[in-house]
């Protein structure tokens, strides 16, 4: 009747927290999974997977992320190894480095973007063929 069943993981995608207007933080905030922030965050953010700042998020420190997506504001800088989307209500002060940018019409961003993407394996084989003619 009853088994034994393993916990799984979240899927990506799926809401793992959700941080509400209202609330403010103050000091370091680590989380995993897809985390939905429309709160008042003061200090550094890392976030192994999805960070969503809402239309009515605000983040005051540098956020470290797999993936940003930011509909409210965010003062400092922002590291992603995947991508960051701001969209159209998004207010962003601080560098942004990531792999993929991606801005809809109507966002702000004052500071320096950099598209910074993984090496590409170097070929550990050299192929030469002797030029007969």
């Amino acid at each position: 009747m009853w088994r034994n069943r393993k916990r799984k993981a979240p899927s990506a995608g799926r809401l793992g927290a959700f941080l509400d207007e209202g609330s403010e933080i103050e000091g370091n905030y680590t989380c995993s999974g897809t985390v939905m922030l429309d709160a008042t965050l003061r200090g550094e953010v890392t976030a192994k997977d999805t960070l969503i700042v809402g239309e009515r998020g605000v983040v005051e420190g540098s956020v470290r992320t797999a993936t940003l997506i930011v509909h409210g504001r965010v003062a400092g800088n922002v590291t992603a190894s995947e991508r960051v989307e701001l969209k159209s209500s998004a207010r962003v002060t601080g560098d942004i480095d990531a792999p993929v940018i991606v801005m809809e019409a109507g966002a702000v961003h004052d500071g320096q973007c950099q598209m910074t993407k993984e090496k590409a394996a170097e070929p550990s084989l050299s192929l030469v063929i002797p030029f007969k003619g």
